[in-house]
């Protein structure tokens, strides 16, 4: 059994059983990859993969829980890497970020900025997708942080800290009725149709809950995961606009205006999460308090030992209060 061969078999399940784009992605051949998947098959005289001519249909049961002990070793293995370069170069190495538009474009520059100020080795890697996909590439140890305000919460595998606050502003056209709205109301809002966040995205459930308790259905004409395209298409006047205060810049979009809504919308919190099992390096941890300066060493330590819900919603608890709000 060779290290190369849990490779293969994990990065086929993660490409979705494509062998093709798990041969792309770890910089080898499609017949390489099955050959060598084969060859331990053989060596363990049990079928991991369920196929259906030269193509791979599902996991056996057997295969699944092979798959399970592979990426735990695959994990200790990155982690023995990292203990080795951590006593080797302690300021050089790479440092993955799996994230949305919204967090990469607005509420990460001013931290990376200073990060590569303090570790000017390290090269930083984004990734951007869904909360979801976001937490999945956090899991399979595909990055070292995932940085999100949906869906983390949902893998037990992931220690999950909060980094800050936010709220939302409801963005119109200059001269819209809204803008002499006073005070402005979640029923005003109904009355106009909506562009905002897909659902499950930067926090869009709190704006669903909020008009849900006031037994109100807003007319959602249009939803994107990113800002920038919500606020084009008010401009074009498709709709109002809803979206992370954050996101609007009053010297850049011009032609709009941004009216407060974080009194009739609860905060949202932006959380940082990594696998419980990493060896999280020097500049890892850097990284962390330089993002969110609450989050000690200690701290982050806290919440990789934070394993029930109840634990963990104490720590947020007691964070809470430490939590800066980010604004526009």
């Amino acid at each position: 059994m060779k290290l190369n061969q849990l490779r293969y078999i994990v990065e086929v399940n993660r490409r979705g059983l494509n062998v093709s784009a798990a041969a792309e992605a770890l910089y080898t051949s499609q017949p390489g990859v099955s050959k060598q998947i084969k060859l331990l098959e053989e060596e363990l005289e049990v079928q991991i993969f369920e196929r259906s001519g030269k193509h791979f249909t599902q996991l056996t049961p057997a295969g699944k829980a092979i798959l399970a002990v592979a990426e735990r070793i695959l994990a200790e293995t990155g982690n023995i890497e990292a203990i080795a370069a951590e006593h080797g170069n302690q300021q050089a190495g790479s440092l993955s970020i799996a994230t949305t538009h919204t967090q990469a474009r607005h509420a990460l520059p001013r931290a990376v900025e200073a990060f590569r100020q303090r570790f000017p080795q390290v090269s930083l890697h984004f990734h951007q997708g869904t909360p979801t996909q976001i937490a999945e590439m956090a899991t399979s140890g595909e990055v070292d942080f995932a940085i999100a305000t949906e869906a983390l919460e949902l893998y037990e595998d992931l220690a999950i800290l909060p980094c800050y606050r936010w709220n939302r502003s409801i963005v119109v056209p200059e001269g819209h009725p809204l803008c002499d709205q006073q005070p402005l109301t979640l029923e005003a809002i109904a009355e106009h149709p909506v562009v905002t966040y897909v659902f499950g995205f930067t926090g869009r459930s709190r704006l669903d809950e909020a008009f849900a308790e006031r037994g109100l259905s807003p007319d959602v004409v249009f939803t994107a995961t990113d800002s920038e395209v919500i606020k084009t298409y008010v401009r074009l006047g498709l709709g109002i606009g809803i979206l992370a205060s954050m996101a609007f810049d009053p010297d850049s979009d011009t032609g709009l205006v941004a009216l407060d809504a974080s009194h009739l919308f609860e905060s949202s919190i932006t959380s940082i999460a990594f696998r419980r099992g990493a060896y999280l390096r020097g500049y890892m941890l850097g990284f962390i308090e330089t993002f969110a300066p609450h989050l000690s060493a200690d701290v982050v330590e806290e919440g990789r030992q934070a394993r029930t819900r109840a634990e963990r919603d104490a720590l947020f608890e007691r964070l809470e209060p430490m939590l800066d709000p980010v604004s526009p």
